[in-house]
């Protein structure tokens, strides 16, 4: 199988709702930088009465220390968010475009042709400055409500992208909607119109379809796929709601197993997910970290007895 070049969200994902210090946020960002993530969504510009957790972006941003090769990237949400990542470094900045219209209106504010109408604006401000400006398409496969979402639901919105000229988007199953049949589906359509060099792929994994679904993403061949670490992620709007993306850790250690390159150092990454747990609390999710990862070769088994001692089964 290809490489696949895995971009994580977690600092955003898990800070937008639950408190942590700058330090801690800087902290994060640089030990993915170091176990090998080279896309990493650091945080949003977005109003600070609206999501209190990130009203330090810029300080974030200024503080990583950031080595060559590596994309460090945001959200935001109108003129006024793309400004701020542009005086703070950001290399890419991703609108937030809703594909539910009763979603886009309660929680972004606006109608998706007011959205689109912003996008316009921020082309041109984009285009002068040295960022590239890309979009979500929240909810697009289905949510917070109602039935699942397929290509037709999609088509318009995508179209009236393609005209604008902005081709990198992010299919994003923000509530955890899709299963690998869909995934396909939406794929090979987003692909037919746009190729697959600009298709980002995030999957949440709030009904347990989330492997899954990255391994459909592997099987497909798509290049870049949106992971969280240790599942992070909540949302202000929804408390208490399992929203968080699919745990990092895990879909890496899967992806090697099928023998797909990531570039990341999964035991580094692995160390990384219990220091967050730590951050939050002990709310983190995942698997791999609690049990650690199936050992590869000699030597990985060996450390791994070294740690934990040979494991025994229990006479009955």
């Amino acid at each position: 199988m290809n490489k696949i070049r895995l971009r994580d969200i977690s600092p955003r994902m898990a800070f937008q709702a639950h408190p942590a210090s700058t330090a801690h946020k800087v902290e994060l960002v640089e030990r993915l930088m170091a176990a090998g993530l080279q896309a990493i969504e650091v945080s949003s510009f977005v109003h600070p009465k609206l999501v209190p957790g990130l009203a330090d972006a810029e300080q974030v941003f200024a503080r990583v220390k950031r080595p060559p090769g590596v994309s460090l990237e945001c959200c935001i949400g109108n003129v006024t968010g793309l400004q701020r990542a542009i005086a703070s470094g950001a290399d890419v900045a991703w609108f937030l475009l809703a594909t539910d219209e009763d979603f886009s209106k309660a929680n972004i504010g606006r109608t998706i042709d007011e959205s689109l109408a912003e996008l316009a604006r921020m082309q041109e401000v984009a285009a002068r400055a040295d960022i590239r400006l890309g979009t979500y398409l929240i909810g697009a496969f289905g949510g917070p409500i109602g039935l699942a979402r397929g290509p037709e639901d999609a088509r318009g919105v995508a179209q009236h992208l393609m005209s604008m000229g902005v081709r990198d988007w992010i299919l994003a199953d923000s509530c955890g909607y899709a299963a690998p049949s869909q995934i396909q589906e939406m794929v090979a359509f987003a692909e037919s119109l746009n190729g697959s060099e600009h298709l980002t792929v995030q999957v949440h994994d709030s009904r347990g379809m989330g492997l899954a679904n990255v391994a459909e993403l592997a099987r497909l061949g798509v290049r870049n796929i949106d992971l969280s670490l240790a599942g992070s992620g909540a949302h202000p709007a929804a408390p208490g709601i399992r929203v968080g993306g699919v745990c990092t850790e895990d879909a890496v250690q899967m992806l090697h197993l099928m023998g797909v390159h990531t570039g990341v150092d999964l035991a580094l990454l692995l160390e990384t997910a219990n220091w967050l747990d730590d951050i939050l609390g002990g709310k983190a999710l995942g698997f791999t970290r609690r049990i650690g990862a199936v050992p590869v070769n000699a030597a990985e088994l060996a450390a791994q007895q070294a740690l934990s001692g040979a494991f025994r089964w229990q006479s009955a």
